[in-house]
């Protein structure tokens, strides 16, 4: 792996090491963007990542990927830039991102204006987790598109987005996405913009990832295969695409909170581990959030 900053306190000397951060679906009953942005980084985490459903439909027969009962933090998750923007005034060092943006659901020159402002307020520490999305009926409220289409959609909006940071003047003509030459600004701090992770499990969720992102980020517990096979058939499908595999982070999505599965995790090369931050108040999170930081440090 490349060499990779580090935050002090969870710093481990080696050749293999993986960041820690956190992903929650913040409310209005959890601990405040500020306030958790704070405690992250006092603690030595690397990254904040905050999920984002605009809305969830009263008529939705769309089946939760993750169970029978989708939970009530899917119904009030907050709008994940603005809470981006708060932990980031909050802190200095703290990486923030979207773990994922529902792409296909926004205006590609709104979402590209958005993001390169908070990249610039953050002095470059934005990291743009994308996805596709599950929810048929929420998808549809936003575009008239088939479900189905929702890759190629993901994909001309982010290349229409890159047009946009990249380019004085930027232009982009696809099936979804159609402009003409546009000025845009700001442009994002980070250049040539930030990094795009995209989401979703292998192999589909690669391909992606290696077609237009920067980092892959895998669900744990979710799919067919071993997160460790999944690393290695990451490696073999980088290569074959001519893409070296070591310039890509891989980062787990809710990652296993046992220290043997961590360390099985490091050792294979994933890059970071995203514990999953439950939308409680800080009398409740910050003691989960001190549990998490002793494991990061034991593992390293």
């Amino acid at each position: 792996m490349r060499p990779r900053t580090r935050r002090a306190g969870l710093e481990r000397t080696g050749e293999h090491r993986m960041d820690y951060g956190i992903c929650i679906f913040p409310t209005e009953y959890s601990m405040q963007p500020a306030e958790l942005g704070r405690a992250l980084e006092e603690r030595g985490f690397e990254s904040l990542w905050v999920a984002e459903h605009t809305h969830i439909p009263c008529s939705r027969e769309s089946p939760w990927p993750g169970g029978a009962e989708l939970p009530k933090m899917y119904y009030d998750v907050y709008a994940p830039l603005l809470v981006l923007a708060a932990a980031a005034t909050a802190t200095t060092k703290l990486k923030i991102g979207t773990g994922i943006s529902l792409i296909a659901q926004h205006d590609p020159l709104v979402l590209a204006k958005e993001i390169a402002t908070l990249d610039q307020m953050s002095d470059g520490r934005f990291l743009f987790g994308v996805g596709g999305g599950w929810n048929r009926e929420e998808l549809a409220n936003h575009y008239d598109f088939p479900f189905e289409r929702r890759w190629k959609v993901m994909r001309e909006r982010i290349e229409a987005m890159k047009a946009v940071w990249t380019e004085e003047k930027a232009a982009y003509h696809g099936e979804f996405v159609d402009f003409d030459e546009v000025f845009s600004w700001p442009k994002p701090a980070q250049k040539p913009h930030p990094p795009i992770h995209v989401g979703g499990a292998a192999p589909w969720g690669i391909k992606r990832a290696l077609r237009y992102g920067d980092g892959w980020i895998p669900l744990s517990g979710r799919g067919d295969t071993d997160l460790i096979d999944d690393m290695a058939t990451f490696r073999k499908m980088a290569t074959e695409a001519g893409r070296d595999p070591d310039s890509m982070e891989v980062s787990v999505y809710v990652a296993p909170n046992d220290p043997d599965q961590l360390a099985r995790l490091r050792d294979a090369g994933f890059s970071r581990a995203l514990f999953f931050g439950f939308p409680v108040g800080a009398k409740d999170l910050l003691p989960l959030l001190d549990q998490y930081a002793e494991l990061a440090r034991k593992v390293g």
